[in-house]
């Protein structure tokens, strides 16, 4: 006789096994129509599936955050029904949910491409509208593979051998049609509705593996309506015309090329780009009583082994041997990041409690090996710069630490334009250093921190550093999309490792705490997420070139000239347009460039001493004197960290 305890703490008895079908009915109409699934001892499973015991019980509906996942899982089975019903002889092999929606690897003679879409997605629309319960059934493996073997699908067959013998088999069949899944699943087809699109196809090996079948992978989106849909469509054209990549071609910023994969060619405008934010964050960590330092890039593997970077982060190392025979023993190792480097220049001399906290900068060249397929762009790349800074200081600093971090961080961000950001509490991982008391440890303190800091978070669990757990800033950008940048970690493990001392107030010899921060994360990919924040059009203080002085006819020359220069004297970054066409070319010209000052000369102006000035892309224009303009421009190009100073 199950005991069903539901969310408002009420509790219903039942005579004997019962589906949550049955228990929704129970409650009532409106929630029997509206539930697609159920929570039972927070496990997702299908209504249909009947609970024989005492359990807490979860209804989940259309609204619910699962829901999507439900409905893209569905969508990629009724996308590979779709498919074998307009190509037979396809093969599936496999169609996993996503961010943001789903997708199916098909085998197949020819790949198809986007304009088998059309009928494809009419296929499922059909489907769909035909309302198939999705039944689920558990059989052997033999009867799996014989299942699948008289289909002619050779993937599935594969993939059922390759499961371990305590993995049960479940199949689904939505209608006629049966494929190998685990589940759960909506109540049937209808239930995912139509609001999907399908977005594009790529090439994917089998398992993953180039030696492996290529396969044809078809991805899709999917969510609750309509309106959801066209929101996510638009922020992916959205997406589009704010990609770094083509921008950064087309405000020559930076470029990629295959003699240096995953390195970056700075352009002179994108190195004062990436210049300007580095001053910029020079000055807040100065301010903020960091002292900076450099250390090597190539480091004896002997340090990594120590700090247990070797174990956990050799595959992702360049490393280099000496031509030297007095070396010839030695393997260096280019740095994947700076701890342990920064833990080498703490350990010099004999460190006194009076020096904690002692924040330590540094802006460091690392080197990680990142597969040539998931490089993107400037956002994930092989060579990049963090702006890394590693807190030493005693237990009962973490919290007034981290409360000065979480302002540094919450004003920087707001300086770059980003004002709503999250936290996530990452906790141990499964594969860590350190024993759990020093884990219960770490992760106490970096709570009581949050609670003290006024830090709202939510749980992101296992996916802490392996040396101490720590808390991930996402921040959300113009249109909507989440990135993970700043982090704060508590690490007990890697001063212990490398034996790390201060001498405390009681003249014994202590280990610091050392708390990992970032703010930016990699200059690199903050860069690309701040030209994609932006679309290119950069407020003044950031745009690596400010202001454009062009001329309308030839007799202002001379005068422009003299203005440019004025301009610069005055602190700003400034070109010339002199060339002989006419001015409304020169503005389109501009604002393509995604300039966002255009200062325009004619002759009037030139005599006058005069300058009209014109924010791009508007069309609103202000003619003001020289000097004027000069002075206002000045003001408006100050970093936001020095217009107090300025001010004053």
């Amino acid at each position: 006789m199950p005991a069903i305890t539901l969310p408002d703490g009420s509790i219903r008895q039942f005579d004997g096994a019962v589906t949550g079908t049955d228990v929704a009915a129970s409650i009532g109409p409106g929630l029997a129509k509206a539930a697609l699934a159920m929570s039972v001892d927070g496990r997702l499973m299908d209504l249909s599936e009947s609970i024989g015991s005492d359990a807490a019980l979860r209804f989940v509906t259309r609204k619910d955050p699962e829901a999507l996942e439900l409905i893209r899982h569905d969508a990629a089975h009724v996308l590979a029904e779709a498919v074998q019903e307009l190509f037979p002889g396809t093969q599936v092999t496999i169609g996993p949910s996503i961010e943001n929606g789903f997708y199916y690897d098909f085998h197949r003679n020819e790949p198809f491409t986007p304009e088998d879409f059309g009928a494809i997605e009419a296929k499922m629309r059909e489907i769909i509208g035909r309302a198939a319960a999705f039944k689920r059934s558990v059989v052997s493996r033999e009867e799996a593979i014989d299942l699948f073997t008289k289909k002619g699908e050779r993937f599935k067959v594969e993939l059922i051998r390759d499961l371990p013998a305590s993995e049960t088999i479940s199949l689904y069949s939505q209608g006629d049609w049966v494929d190998l899944c685990r589940g759960p699943h909506m109540r049937s087809t209808a239930d995912i509705g139509t609001a999907f699109k399908l977005t594009k196809v790529a090439g994917a090996y089998w398992r993953g593996k180039p030696e492996n079948p290529v396969l044809s992978r078809i991805y899709g989106t999917a969510w609750r309506d309509q309106k959801e849909l066209d929101a996510y469509l638009h922020m992916v054209e959205e997406a589009e015309k704010r990609d770094h990549r083509r921008i950064g071609k087309e405000m020559e910023l930076f470029h990629i090329q295959e003699e240096a994969t995953g390195s970056i060619f700075w352009h002179p405008k994108g190195w004062k780009l990436y210049r300007t934010v580095e001053d910029y964050m020079r000055r807040r960590l100065d301010n903020a009583d960091y002292q900076e330092v450099k250390t090597p890039q190539l480091v004896d593997r002997r340090l990594w082994e120590a700090s247990g970077h070797w174990e956990k982060f050799r595959h992702a190392m360049f490393l280099a041997k000496v031509e030297d025979k007095d070396e010839a023993d030695r393997v260096y190792a280019l740095k994947p990041m700076n701890c342990p480097c920064h833990v080498q220049i703490f350990n010099q001399g004999i460190r006194s409690y009076r020096e904690l906290p002692l924040r330590m900068a540094e802006f460091g060249a690392c080197h990680r090996f990142e597969p040539s397929g998931a490089l993107h762009g400037i956002m994930r790349v092989r060579a990049f710069t963090q702006d890394d800074a590693h807190i030493f200081c005693e237990e009962h600093q973490i919290a007034d630490e981290t409360v000065r971090f979480v302002a540094l961080l919450s004003s920087i961000y707001r300086d770059l334009g980003f004002s709503d950001f999250r936290v996530k509490f990452s906790d141990r991982p499964e594969v860590r250093a350190g024993d759990d008391a020093t884990w219960d440890r770490a992760e106490g303190a970096l709570k009581e921190a949050c609670r003290i800091a006024g830090v709202v978070y939510e749980l992101n669990p296992g996916e802490g550093a392996f040396y101490g757990p720590k808390l991930e800033f996402v921040l959300r950008d113009a249109i909507g999309r989440d990135w993970q940048c700043g982090t704060l970690q508590v690490d007990f493990v890697l001063p212990e490792r490398l034996d790390a001392l201060y001498v405390a107030e009681d003249g014994t010899r202590k280990r610091p705490v050392m708390l990992h921060r970032a703010i930016l994360g990699s200059f690199e990919r903050f860069l690309g997420i701040l030209i994609e924040q932006y679309a290119g059009r950069f407020p003044l203080w950031l745009a690596p070139v400010q202001v454009v002085v062009a001329t309308i006819v030839d007799d202002a020359i001379p005068q422009a000239q003299a203005t440019a220069e004025a301009l610069r004297k005055a602190g700003l970054r400034v070109a010339v347009d002199l060339r002989n066409e006419k001015i409304n070319r020169k503005v389109v010209d501009h604002i393509d460039a995604r300039v966002p000052i255009l200062a325009v000369l004619g002759r009037r102006e030139a005599e006058l001493g005069q300058v009209m000035l014109r924010r791009l892309p508007g069309r609103e224009q202000e003619l003001l004197p020289l000097e004027e303009a000069i002075a206002l421009l000045a003001r408006e190009a100050t970093p936001p960290d020095l217009k107090d100073a300025v001010a004053a």
